[in-house]
């Protein structure tokens, strides 16, 4: 069983199209991989092609507005991490 999806087989499954993905790629927003000349994507990675593509289509988002919404939801995913820890830390440092 494979871990991946070919890109021609995401764009027939989601009906977009094949220079969205590959401005994805291009821009860094996608981590893909290629073997003979056929890019995948890690099922991993699809929670993520996933969002983007419904920004992009059903918001109507263009490729700058998906890097910075993208960018700031990474952002704050890091500081909602590091306010645990120092919340965590802090708790242990009353005790």
């Amino acid at each position: 069983m494979t871990d991946r999806i070919s890109r021609e087989e995401l764009v027939k499954i989601y009906n977009i199209e094949i220079t969205f993905f590959d401005l994805l790629e291009e821009s860094g927003l996608l981590r893909t991989e290629t073997e003979n000349e056929i890019k995948y994507l890690h099922y991993e990675e699809l929670p993520v092609f996933e969002r983007l593509a419904n920004w992009h289509y059903d918001l109507e988002v263009n490729l700058p507005g998906i890097e910075i919404i993208h960018h700031l939801l990474q952002k704050m995913e890091m500081l909602t991490k590091e306010n645990r820890r120092l919340k965590s830390f802090y708790r242990g440092q009353e005790l």
